[in-house]
């Protein structure tokens, strides 16, 4: 049993014991030993399932949507994604900051489940550690810009019209529309989704290429300059398709547009897109 696991149950123990919070947000172990899937702690009694692990993959912070209004405070574990993800629900209105308790882990990166290898969200991580929280656990992890990140879509760029067409094309048409993407995604908070709506001609129901693509395009530019790039629709897509390219173009391009952004590291600074300035870029006029 590592440090932090016995930290964290230490910690979750005496804020349900007085009574802190009401319950608290963390990972257990699964089924099998490559899987930490979350878990929910509502009494002292139970802090043994707490585990920090190298399977602790999955986000945490969209959980609090299932509990918007709490009698009390929701105590939640979370790294340096988590911090973000919680950074972006308040901003959006989602929660309110006086009915969590954070408690901050500092995070060197998790492991894929099927491969054992360092996942793929963690290795374009820019902030393993928590940006926001009441308490903290573990040094400080060094951080970088990761610019490779960049990488896939500068060679996505260099393609031809037809090429980026054939290549999304194939990728839409593996798309089951089973919604995980945006049920993981803490930037896809509204109270309905487009998709949820019955609007004759604005979003057909049929799983094919072009209502695929107008799903998936339709999303990403609803959270353009809100995503967090947590890597969560990507990490819990069942058919693979590479939806951080998508995010990630358009990351790039609002940072060449905008300036250098980096969205929900705090709840005071307005998204570029949702604010105006005169001297904005306009050379589509």
């Amino acid at each position: 049993m590592s440090d932090t696991t016995v930290k964290m149950r230490d910690i979750a123990k005496d804020l349900l014991d007085k009574g802190t919070v009401d319950y608290i947000i963390g990972w257990e172990k699964g089924r099998f030993s490559n899987q930490s899937p979350p878990a929910f702690i509502t009494s002292a009694a139970h802090v043994g399932r707490l585990i920090w692990d190298e399977y602790c993959l999955a986000g945490t912070a969209k959980y609090l949507l299932d509990d918007k209004f709490p009698t009390g405070k929701i105590g939640i574990f979370a790294r340096g994604c988590d911090a973000r993800a919680i950074n972006r629900l308040i901003q959006d209105g989602q929660i309110n900051r006086e009915n969590i308790y954070i408690v901050g882990i500092c995070c060197s990166g998790m492991k894929d489940p099927a491969t054992g290898n360092t996942a793929e969200k963690c290795q374009y991580c820019t902030h393993p550690n928590p940006i926001v929280n009441d308490i903290l656990l573990g040094d400080p992890v060094p951080e970088t810009n990761k610019p490779e990140r960049f990488k896939a879509i500068e060679e996505l760029e260099r393609l031809s019209p037809d090429e980026k067409y054939e290549y999304w094309s194939k990728q839409f048409e593996k798309c089951i529309r089973c919604y995980a993407c945006r049920n993981v995604c803490p930037a896809c908070n509204c109270r309905e989704c487009f998709v949820d709506q019955y609007r004759v001609g604005w979003q057909g129901k049929q799983n094919n290429e072009d209502e695929n693509r107008l799903f998936g395009l339709t999303r990403v530019y609803h959270i353009a300059d809100r995503c967090i790039e947590c890597g969560e629709c990507a990490r819990a897509c069942p058919m693979g398709l590479p939806l951080m390219e998508l995010n990630r173009k358009l990351i790039k391009d609002i940072n060449k547009l905008f300036g250098p952004y980096e969205a929900s590291m705090d709840t005071e600074t307005t998204p570029p897109l949702a604010k105006y300035n005169l001297e904005d870029i306009e050379e589509f006029m």
